[in-house]
């Protein structure tokens, strides 16, 4: 044993997954199927122009505001993987960052970038 040790087993805080009936399961995979019709949904009506980000910032689904913002710029218009990147780091936005964590600032920066030309 090592001098900082107290001799001692740490207590494994492991929790245990709950097992789920056959219906609460299918209940789960329903829920978890819609959410990703309705974020496709989102993307499409995004990239042909029917969606504004300001819009997808406005959203209060859960489904949408689970998506992350990488996502919401890769549906744009002519913007792909490499370039969203790009805007994410100059908007100072963690490529993990979803649209429900977006900090005020960050959300300004975001609708600055992509407000409609008048």
């Amino acid at each position: 044993m090592g001098p900082f040790r107290s001799g001692r087993r740490e207590e494994s805080t492991v929790m245990a997954v709950p097992s789920l009936t056959t219906e609460e399961r299918r209940a789960a995979l329903d829920k978890a199927a819609a959410a990703r019709r309705e974020r496709a949904r989102v993307k499409e009506a995004l990239k042909r122009g029917g969606l504004s980000p300001r819009e997808v910032l406005d959203a209060d689904s859960d489904a949408v505001r689970k998506m992350p913002v990488r996502a919401l710029l890769e549906s744009l218009p002519d913007i792909g993987t490499a370039r969203a990147r790009r805007l994410l780091a100059e908007l100072e936005i963690s490529e993990s960052r979803r649209v429900r964590g977006l900090g005020v600032r960050q959300r300004e920066r975001l609708l600055e970038r992509f407000a409609p030309l008048d």
